[in-house]
């Protein structure tokens, strides 16, 4: 996804590519940012005749909920499935993650919603929540939002309207599914951005995993879902094929009501970036739009209904 950072000083710099050119050899050519990641600087380096992404975080990410060790094994499962680039190494000091390079382009969400990528990417998933790897840190996005809705106020801004009851109602998403056996913690993804697909022409890579953390496998379903405007068909399309049998009531129900809670912490994401901006980037607008889509959900009604087919066992 994003976080905060601030530009890199020379001296960061400098010091990442020397350790670099000692563990892979001199640097080849210039140092090329890549498009892309509000949340880091990811620059396209050359050492020993390999091209590498060099990935350095911005500040104060631990106010995002990243925990950089997760990051870094959570590429690592994902590598050794097909599904992420190969980790090259990863430097504390100073800070940064490094994986060999993937040449391909961005899948736009038009794309994603392709049944055959849809296809691709719920299969990829599937193998990823399944591998069996234990993450050292929880994803839980209702406690993530109640994080940086404290941390907004804490900056003197008066939280959006609209908050409070979308809050009320994650909060009785996240009781309803907490008991569910489809819903116990598995490693995610957590950004399933159509920023973070890129296609090679033989397979979809799935890149920036700092949000990776063991969660419901079912917010990486509605996260990827609410991000790249599925439809009733594309939703049971994913479900599917993540299952590998027909969508039922209780799944759908639970995809979209993850959907809402993705929506809202993108939504906070937006307005917790917008308390000190450093970058050049419409925080506001980013956040008006998710909690626009909040409003989008449904009445009461629909509501209590979803999150009871939700709580069902069949």
């Amino acid at each position: 996804m994003r976080a905060v950072h601030e530009e890199i000083s020379p001296p960061e710099l400098t010091q990442a590519i020397a350790r670099l050119s000692a563990l892979f050899g001199p640097r080849r050519g210039g140092i090329r940012p890549l498009a892309g990641g509000v949340s880091n600087r990811n620059l396209l380096v050359n050492f020993g005749g390999t091209d590498y992404v060099v990935r350095l975080p911005g500040k104060d990410t631990e106010l995002l909920g990243i925990d950089r060790e997760a990051e870094r094994l959570a590429t690592r499962r994902a590598a050794d499935l097909g599904m992420a680039p190969k980790v090259a190494a990863m430097l504390d000091e100073p800070p940064c993650l490094v994986t060999c390079y993937v040449e391909g382009e961005l899948l736009t969400p038009e794309r994603l919603r392709d049944p055959g990528v849809l296809a691709e990417v719920a299969y990829a998933l599937r193998a990823f929540h399944d591998s069996g790897l234990e993450l050292p840190t929880r994803f839980q996005p209702y406690e993530l939002i109640r994080h940086y809705a404290d941390h907004v106020t804490a900056g003197g801004i008066e939280l959006p309207e609209a908050f409070e009851p979308a809050f009320e109602r994650a909060g009785r998403i996240a009781a309803a599914l907490d008991e569910h056996p489809e819903h116990r913690p598995k490693p995610t993804h957590n950004d399933l951005l159509a920023a973070n697909f890129l296609g090679t022409g033989e397979r979809v890579v799935l890149v920036d995993w700092e949000y990776a953390g063991m969660g419901d496998p079912f917010f990486d379903l509605g996260s990827f879902a609410a991000n790249n405007e599925f439809g009733q068909r594309e939703e049971e399309g994913l479900l599917e094929a993540y299952f590998r049998e027909a969508a039922t009531p209780r799944r759908l129900a639970a995809l979209k009501l993850l959907r809402f809670m993705s929506d809202l912490r993108e939504a906070m994401w937006g307005e917790l970036q917008g308390v000190a901006p450093k970058l050049d980037f419409d925080f506001g607008g980013y956040a008006r739009m998710h909690f626009e889509r909040l409003t989008q959900f449904g009445d009461d009604q629909s509501f209590a209904r979803r999150l009871e087919e939700a709580r069902s066992r069949d």
